[in-house]
């Protein structure tokens, strides 16, 4: 559908947007302002093309390497372009200057998306001309490896959009859901904000430590979650279903959360307290290691699922 694309940003996600387009065949056009962040976009990428090729993820490096292009010049990098994937700041004031920027050197019908994690698209979009072709499309870090995408249209979204974008990036292996309605944070991170929201609760009140708040997730919850959702879970869980378990288990749920404070969670202390104990676990000098560990088990967990997926 989609010939070639054009990437706002040359940072840790505008280079992984570039690889998830341009390993689907797709050609791509990385700007940036910054001519030191171009120089380093070569070298970052093809690590992480090694990576995925040492995982059994990809077949080759160099085809997806030559579809991919820098340009510190906003004209030439965005002509031709089809789609924008922006990954610039998470500011509004800067996202409203880049779109405006945006808008004065592409196509009328160039579909411009934006990785914000939490902005609703009407919030930096509502002063363009065509606000219609505008859209959040939000990724999980590092998208290359987690295929979610984020469709998140604000109220001016034309359908035609939306459906190009979904189409995309199915087209891309990415795993598109749409956000129905503009919501602060959209679903993944309303998500995970609320089992952070009380897991840092737990941890604060002395009712279980860091390292064990882990393993529940890690040995239990993540267990499921890895291959099936929560709605499923529970529908699984009871011998007649959702409903059933609701009747069964809907008093506790709605115990516990008569229990929640309203206090914030993500005070100092709480996170200076959480801090130590992650530092004794895990020494800050660990921590680029460990995200690397995080990456290729990421890789494993992927190409396993590739597998049963074929079966």
């Amino acid at each position: 559908m989609t010939a070639r694309i054009g990437i706002i940003g040359a940072g840790l996600i505008g280079r992984a947007w570039a690889i998830v387009f341009a390993r689907s065949g797709m050609s791509v056009c990385l700007y940036d302002v910054d001519a030191s962040a171009l120089g380093q976009v070569q070298s970052g990428i093809r690590q992480s093309l090694e990576d995925l090729l040492q995982a059994g993820l990809i077949k080759d490096i160099e085809a997806p390497l030559s579809r991919i292009q820098t340009e510190n010049d906003l004209a030439h990098a965005m002509r031709g372009v089809e789609y924008v994937q922006e990954c610039g700041p998470e500011d509004i004031d800067a996202k409203r200057r880049i779109y405006l920027e945006l808008e004065s050197v592409v196509a009328i019908d160039t579909v411009l998306a934006s990785s914000t994690s939490g902005i609703a698209a009407s919030r930096f979009t509502n002063h363009l001309k065509h606000p219609e072709r505008c859209l959040v499309a939000h990724p999980v870090n590092p998208p290359y490896l987690i295929p979610l995408v984020e469709v998140a249209p604000s109220p001016d979204t034309s359908e035609a959009t939306v459906n190009r974008t979904m189409q995309l990036m199915e087209q891309a292996q990415q795993t598109p859901i749409l956000v129905r309605k503009e919501v602060q944070g959209f679903i993944l991170n309303r998500l995970q904000g609320a089992l952070l929201n009380e897991a840092l609760r737990l941890f604060r009140d002395g009712y279980v430590s860091a390292e064990d708040l882990d393993k529940t997730v890690k040995h239990g919850l993540g267990l499921r979650w890895s291959f099936m959702g929560p709605f499923e879970t529970i529908d699984l869980n009871a011998p007649n279903g959702i409903v059933d378990y609701g009747q069964r288990y809907g008093p506790l749920y709605r115990d516990v959360d008569r229990q929640r404070s309203d206090d914030d969670p993500w005070n100092t202390e709480t996170l200076a307290t959480l801090g130590q104990e992650r530092r004794s676990q895990l020494p800050s000098e660990g921590l680029a290691e460990r995200q690397a560990w995080r990456d290729r088990r990421l890789m494993a967990l992927m190409a396993h699922q590739r597998h049963i997926n074929t079966k």
